[in-house]
C-alpha cells in the first residue's frame, strides 16, 4: 500500500523563512514556484514580467514572513495573495506609464512650447506662475518628475509619500497647469 503525501506545510514554511532558514525558502520555490509564475503570467502576460514578479514575490515572502499572520488566513492564501497583488500592480504601473509617457508628457511638451523653453525659475514664464498655485508637495512631484526626470517610485522615495498618492499628485497637477495655461 502506498503511503500518503504528506501535504506542504506552508505556515511552517513562512515561520521557518521569519527565522532566516533559507532551505524553507527554497522548498517553497520548488513547490509552488512554477504555480506562482504561472498566476503572474496570466495576468501581465508577459513571461519576462512575470518572472520578475515572482522574484520580487520571494523576495517579499521571505522579508515579510514574520509579518504573516493565521488568523487572517492561510499561509498558501497569503503567498498567492503576496504574488497577485504585485502582479496587478505592475499591470497598473504599466498603463499609467503609458498613459504618462503619450498623454502628459505631450501636455508637458505643449507647455513647454508656450514658455518657449521650460526655465521653471526664469519667474517670467507662464508656467512659473502656474506652478505655484500647486500645493507644495504636488509642485515637487511635478518638477521631480518633469525637470529631474524621477520616475513615480523615485518621487515616492524622495517625498516619503505613498506611490499611489504620487500619482494622483502628478495626474491632478497636470490638469491644473493644463487649466491654467489653457
Amino acid at each position: 500500500m502506498n503511503s500518503p503525501i504528506a501535504p506542504f506545510d506552508f505556515e511552517g514554511c513562512l515561520a521557518a523563512c521569519a527565522q532566516g532558514d533559507r532551505r524553507a525558502l527554497q522548498a517553497l520555490y520548488e513547490h509552488e514556484g512554477s504555480r506562482l509564475l504561472g498566476v503572474a503570467k496570466r495576468i501581465v502576460r508577459d513571461q519576462a514580467s512575470a518572472e520578475d514578479i515572482v522574484h520580487d514575490a520571494f523576495v517579499r515572502i521571505w522579508t515579510r514572513a514574520a509579518r504573516f499572520d493565521p488568523q487572517r488566513g492561510s499561509a498558501r492564501s497569503w503567498v498567492y495573495s503576496l504574488t497577485r497583488h504585485l502582479a496587478l500592480n505592475a499591470v497598473r504601473d504599466s498603463h499609467w506609464e503609458a498613459s504618462m509617457d503619450d498623454a502628459d508628457m505631450s501636455a508637458i511638451a505643449t507647455l513647454a512650447a508656450d514658455t518657449d523653453e521650460l526655465h521653471l525659475w526664469s519667474g517670467s514664464a507662464k508656467i512659473y506662475r502656474c506652478l505655484e498655485r500647486l500645493q507644495p508637495a504636488a509642485q515637487r512631484c511635478i518638477l521631480h518628475a518633469y525637470v529631474d526626470g524621477c520616475s513615480n517610485a523615485q518621487i515616492a522615495a524622495l517625498l516619503d509619500a505613498p506611490l499611489g498618492t504620487v500619482k494622483a499628485w502628478i495626474r491632478r497637477s497636470l490638469k491644473l497647469l493644463r487649466a491654467c495655461m489653457g
